[in-house]
């Protein structure tokens, strides 16, 4: 129903940027809660970032916060994840995903998620 594709993931220094893309077809998901998650190899999926529906919020983790911006182009149909200042540990392949209900936003919890992108890999060198 809702096709989620990440994009703009690389090797990059650390203190650099880097800016994902996350285009969604299927349906317009300018109304729909919206998350970045990142994930390495032996750990649970970790929430990075969030906005909710049309007009709605943002959310950051602790670890983000201050470095991270999420973002909608509605024009095109897509989410962004700007990443400034990135660290080594900010290393991990990152998920983009859409929650399509209109129940109760718990942005942290992946469970909540309906649909969710294969993910692009984000290194960063120290």
């Amino acid at each position: 129903q809702v096709q989620l594709v990440e994009s703009g993931g690389g090797l990059v220094q650390a203190g650099g940027s880097l800016r994902l893309s996350c285009a969604a077809t299927g349906r317009r998901i300018s109304t729909y809660n919206m998350g970045w998650f990142r994930q390495v190899p032996g750990k649970e999926r970790e929430f990075v970032a969030a906005i909710g529906g049309s007009g709605g919020r943002e959310y950051y983790a602790d670890a983000v916060k201050g470095r991270f911006t999420i973002s909608r182009d509605n024009a095109k149909n897509t989410v962004l994840l700007e990443m400034n200042g990135l660290k080594p540990e900010d290393t991990a392949v990152y998920y983009c995903a859409a929650d399509t209900d209109r129940g109760l936003f718990l942005f942290t919890v992946p469970g909540r998620y309906d649909y969710w992108g294969q993910g692009t890999q984000v290194t960063v060198s120290s």
